[in-house]
């Protein structure tokens, strides 16, 4: 669905934007004074609220059809969202253009694809997929239109591969470079939409969007780092406590991530609703490698952008 908006509205977006990525990887302007991290490690010796819960949901997805699923798919494992060309954005903008998905076409877009495409890993795999066509592709990009906003033009797009991570490793997949007006590399978009998620075998915990004892609902999947030891992840708090924490539990076959808040108002202070997410790094034992990844509070795979 395409929408209208104004400047004055995509030059807030943007300095929102800002803001939220300072409150991600500040937490507070306490914590960033005392810590030279962007990114907070989470502690793996922060006792889970609720480690029969995560057991439950490591024991429900390991071995399952929906896990048998999972490793047979093709699941992103972290942003989705067009890569910028290589060499970034030229002006501010342009990064709202494309923060506002507000594109204009100024070219002509091939007419002809193959009906399907092959997802391929190191492994010598591969996974056969249909594949979007440029048009497909080029309105999943252009969302927005609002002439009165800035805009990225396209002039043009071809057929390649770009490689990224998903739950089976990395992988070399089709994807869509459109050439931009001003600028010498592409903007890339993956040719495909992510498999559709296998049916959980085990629903979500009991209570609203925590449990009795502190258990909280994850954010999305940030990223895994390239060697597979380490995820990074949204989880959220409150305005008045002392930060989230992220426990671990990890299986042969599952990694399962229980998410808390810190602390509580000790102070008297009246605190606001808002509810602030916060990019916490995960450390594991061992690579992720084919391993579900795993919200212990929802019972399913942590999301990504799309």
């Amino acid at each position: 669905m395409r929408t209208h908006t104004t400047r004055t509205s995509a030059q807030l977006l943007l300095a929102l934007s800002l803001s939220l990525s300072l409150a991600l990887t500040a937490c507070g302007s306490d914590k960033a004074e005392n810590s030279d991290a962007s990114k907070p490690s989470a502690p793996k010796s922060s006792p889970a609220p609720s480690p029969s819960r995560a057991q439950q949901v490591a024991d429900a997805w390991d071995g399952s059809a929906a896990a048998k699923a999972w490793r047979e798919g093709f699941y992103p494992m972290g942003d989705t969202a067009p890569q910028p060309p290589g060499d970034g954005f030229h002006s501010d903008d342009d990064k709202i253009a494309h923060m506002l998905e507000n594109y204009l076409l100024r070219g002509e877009l091939p007419t002809t694809a193959p009906e399907k495409g092959q997802v391929k890993w190191a492994d010598g795999e591969s996974l056969t997929l249909p594949l979007l066509d440029a048009r497909e592709a080029y309105t999943a990009l252009d969302r927005v239109d609002s002439p009165t906003d800035p805009q990225l033009t396209v002039t043009g797009a071809k057929l390649s591969e770009m490689t990224m991570v998903t739950s089976r490793g990395p992988a070399s997949v089709p994807a869509w470079f459109f050439t931009l007006k001003g600028y010498d590399e592409p903007l890339k978009r993956v040719a495909f939409k992510p498999s559709k998620l296998p049916k959980p075998p085990i629903g979500k915990a009991a209570g609203g969007r925590s449990t009795s004892d502190g258990l909280q609902e994850m954010g999305r999947l940030i990223e895994v780092s390239e060697d597979g030891r380490s995820v990074t992840v949204v989880a959220y708090h409150g305005s008045c406590d002392d930060g989230p924490a992220v426990d671990v539990l990890e299986t042969d076959g599952s990694v399962v991530l229980s998410a808390t808040i810190l602390g509580g108002n000790t102070t008297g202070e009246i605190c606001t609703q808002e509810l602030r997410g916060e990019e916490m790094t995960v450390q594991l034992d061992r690579p992720l490698g084919g391993r579900v990844l795993l919200d212990a509070f929802m019972g399913r795979p942590l999301p990504t952008q799309w």
